[in-house]
């Protein structure tokens, strides 16, 4: 096996375009994969492995099938030649089939995630994909988004939708020091669990654009954002669901929006 020397592209400059910022402290690698509690015989998704600092953790652990997602086609060379064992896909994460990951495959996810589409890119994976857990490194801010609770101020439509289809923990901080280059802020990582209950495509559709209608007048109580809407009824059926009309959306918990994502008729969230 060639050492990373000796590998074109091992060390290619940052792409800003990328958002490229490369992990260089192997012990928080380790910590990383360590939480995605890979057995031998696993099957691993890893996004924008870059240079291969988590990616070496992953392979000294004897994964089934591995596939690293990579855009940048001189680190997706240097980790061909370095680990031929690896499946290397060229492209774009926000592209890519998540939902043809099979159930029975128990995939697990890591990523350090370019921050400039971590959340969409969250969204994304916890609605379509079919995974066991998974294991990403955010900016800060988003990470405090993703597991925020009702009533808080960074509670929103990305906290409801991602904790309506995963369980999400905070595991740790990231201090900018350990990335070349620095970033201008702090990182965390966060694992989730897929939920066995987790809202099918359809009631994910109905589900997303509930959030969209409520929380672009976040605001608002409830009651006026349907009334101003044109819904007939709305106290009556947000009372049947135990909803107050006068709460405002950021205190409502997920499963009082799923609930409310259910009734609400498909006319009215187009």
């Amino acid at each position: 096996m060639k050492n990373s020397e000796h590998v074109p592209g091992a060390f290619a400059p940052a792409k800003r375009s990328l958002g490229q910022n490369f992990l260089c402290d192997q012990n928080i690698a380790r910590k990383i994969v360590d939480a995605l509690n890979i057995a031998p015989g696993d099957n691993v998704l890893e996004i924008g492995p870059g240079r291969g600092a988590l990616t070496e953790q992953v392979v000294q652990r004897n994964p089934g099938r591995y596939v690293v997602l990579e855009m940048d086609d001189a680190l997706a060379g240097a980790l061909e030649l370095k680990h031929p064992q690896i499946e290397v896909v060229r492209g774009d994460a926000l592209t890519y089939d998540w939902a043809g990951l099979a159930e029975a495959d128990k995939w697990k996810i890591v990523g350090n995630l370019p921050y400039n589409i971590a959340s969409p890119l969250i969204w994304d994976i916890v609605s379509l994909a079919h995974f066991e857990r998974a294991v990403f490194m955010v900016q800060l801010e988003a990470g405090q988004r993703l597991v925020a609770h009702s009533g808080g101020r960074d509670y929103g439509a990305l906290s409801v939708f991602v904790q309506s289809n995963a369980r999400a923990e905070m595991l740790f901080k990231v201090p900018p020091q350990v990335f070349r280059p620095q970033p201008k802020v702090t990182s965390a990582v966060l694992r989730f669990f897929s939920l066995a209950d987790r809202p099918s495509a359809q009631e994910a559709q109905r589900l997303s654009s509930t959030l969209r209608l409520c929380f672009q007048m976040r605001r608002k109580q409830l009651g006026t954002i349907l009334k101003f809407n044109n819904f007939s009824d709305y106290e009556a059926m947000l009372r049947k669901l135990d909803i107050d009309p006068m709460q405002r959306p950021e205190t409502l918990e997920p499963e009082r929006f799923r609930a409310l994502s259910k009734v609400l008729p498909l006319d009215f969230l187009a």
